[in-house]
């Protein structure tokens, strides 16, 4: 079972560190700028749409990273509990 979980907490963990690096693809198209004149309307739109997918990309990116994080806590405690309780055995 112990190996399936570490399987499963390093898929995880890269999936964070691709989110990660998609952020950051998808934020160089950002504006920094805030454009509001009716000119401007194809730069407000494309803006929107970029700050939307960053959106989306952080909360999935937050959600991921907590669950990566309780995932590795809980494999670090679950292999400091094993190591503990194989040093109590006694060794005829």
């Amino acid at each position: 079972m112990m190996p399936f979980a570490i399987v499963m907490w390093l898929a995880i963990t890269s999936a964070v560190i691709g989110l990660a690096v998609y952020r950051k693809l998808v934020a160089r198209n950002e504006d920094d700028y805030l454009h509001v004149g009716d000119r401007d309307r194809a730069r407000v739109l494309k803006q929107a749409a970029v700050s939307m997918r960053l959106d989306a990309v952080d909360k999935w990116g937050k959600t991921l990273t907590v669950v990566a994080v309780a995932l590795g806590a809980i494999l670090a405690a679950v292999s400091i509990y094993q190591a503990w309780m194989e040093s109590l055995k006694i060794n005829p």
